[in-house]
């Protein structure tokens, strides 16, 4: 619609034209169809350029072409570029390390991206796969219940990985656990309501003149 015809740059001399309600107007010759959309201060759009007539269809152009860029903007934003990030161990890494490391891949497969898990030997310690074997094989065990193997275990050179992407059940209960929560914030909370006023208090009559003393 961005390079559509509009008003006097249409070229055909019939058109089959739609009403600004959606309604037909039939078939009517472009001078007739120029002032339909003059009487209700709109523009005639050409929709359908290939068709025999051409169909046009009376409208705000600029309103429209403002709408369209709206939704073709948040549709831009909704689009997830998923991204594989490599987390690696050692067949030595320590306990602490090991435990921070599973957690950034648990951060990672949260935000719908894939993770490349890397056991990296050096020297002789390529003769003992079976220990990076294990610590793969740990790893798809604890995240089993977030975590699909997208790529098994394989060994290239002196690196053993394997590929993790976030199972798509999880990912999407926790997307709307996450929505949930943020609807939830939106909601403004109640004002609470000013205690009452209190009655005032009533005022205390005045004693009685005391009476004064017979001589």
């Amino acid at each position: 619609m961005r390079d559509a015809r509009t008003n006097r740059r249409i070229r055909a001399r019939e058109l089959r034209v739609i009403g600004p309600e959606g309604e037909q107007l039939g078939v009517i010759s472009l001078e007739t169809a120029l002032a339909k959309a003059a009487e209700y201060g709109l523009d005639l759009v050409e929709v359908s350029p290939m068709a025999k007539p051409p169909v046009c269809k009376i409208m705000d152009y600029g309103k429209f072409k403002y709408e369209a860029k709206k939704k073709a903007s948040e549709a831009k934003k909704k689009q997830t570029v998923v991204k594989l990030k490599e987390v690696k161990f050692r067949p030595k890494t320590e306990e602490h390390d090991y435990n921070f490391k599973v957690r950034a891949v648990r951060e990672f497969l949260a935000e719908g991206n894939k993770a490349r898990i890397t056991v990296m030997f050096r020297g002789r310690e390529i003769t003992h796969r079976e220990i990076g074997q294990a610590i793969l094989s740990r790893i798809g065990t604890e995240l089993k219940e977030i975590a699909i193997i997208e790529q098994s275990p394989r060994l290239e050179g002196r690196l053993l990985f394997m590929i993790l992407a976030p199972n798509p059940r999880w990912l999407q209960s926790m997307r709307a656990q996450q929505e949930k929560r943020e609807q939830q914030q939106k909601v403004p909370q109640a004002t609470p309501k000013p205690p009452p006023p209190r009655p005032a208090a009533s005022q205390a009559a005045p004693a009685p003149a005391a009476e004064a003393p017979k001589g």
